[in-house]
């Protein structure tokens, strides 16, 4: 089985390396990194680089897709090789999924329209905008859809399809591994638990809101 990391420039890490850690951990499976070209891609900070070994073209049809978000994610939305790849992998997927705005590409190639789906919080209306069901879960499955929310949730996302396709202890026995055992020192991970002066904050700075 060959699960496809889909990279472009400004990507967030965590959203490409948290399924890479747990999904990525499927037994007999290869995980790549693909991007239009081969080479670094840089993170949305700059600061730091995963490299692409294949191709778009070189993987064709993995049987796993898993689309990043991040800033670079508006710059993709009309980006017809990317758009186009994502329809022809889909086609033939086994499963296709994102983490936090990856989902925004999806709705773009046309693949979530009339199903439920999540993104970061911040950008449910614009899915909402390509007729997806837009719903603030952390984790949403429908059909061979896999949708995460923000960011770190794609840690979620990579246990959740694990433990579907490998098993209920293997998943766990990858969460034990990895300690994935959250106690956060703030309860703030969500807009319904945060102090509401930051969550307006970052609503007026966020590349969503309208001008």
């Amino acid at each position: 089985m060959r699960i496809a990391i889909v990279l472009f420039d400004r990507f967030t890490a965590l959203d490409a390396v948290g399924p890479y850690e747990t999904l990525g951990r499927l037994p007999d499976s290869e995980t790549v990194f693909v991007a239009e070209r081969t080479g670094p891609v840089r993170t949305d900070t700059g600061n730091l680089a995963l490299t692409a070994d294949r191709t778009l073209a070189d993987v064709p049809d993995p049987d796993i897709v898993v689309v990043p978000g991040g800033p670079g994610q508006t710059a993709q939305m009309e980006n017809a090789t990317l758009l186009e790849w994502l329809r022809a992998a889909d086609a033939t997927s086994t499963w296709t999924t994102s983490v936090c705005t990856g989902s925004l590409l999806l709705a773009a190639a046309g693949l979530l329209a009339g199903r439920r789906a999540t993104s970061h919080w911040l950008a449910l209306g614009l899915l909402e905008g390509y007729g997806v069901e837009a719903t603030g879960r952390r984790v949403v499955t429908d059909g061979k859809y896999v949708t995460a929310a923000g960011v770190s949730s794609g840690i979620d996302m990579g246990l959740t399809l694990l433990g579907r396709i490998a098993g209920d202890d293997h998943a766990r026995a990858v969460q034990l591994m990895t300690e994935y055992d959250p106690q956060p020192p703030y309860d703030a991970g969500s807009p319904d638990k945060a102090p509401a002066h930051l969550v307006e904050a970052l609503r007026d700075g966020s590349r969503f809101t309208p001008a």
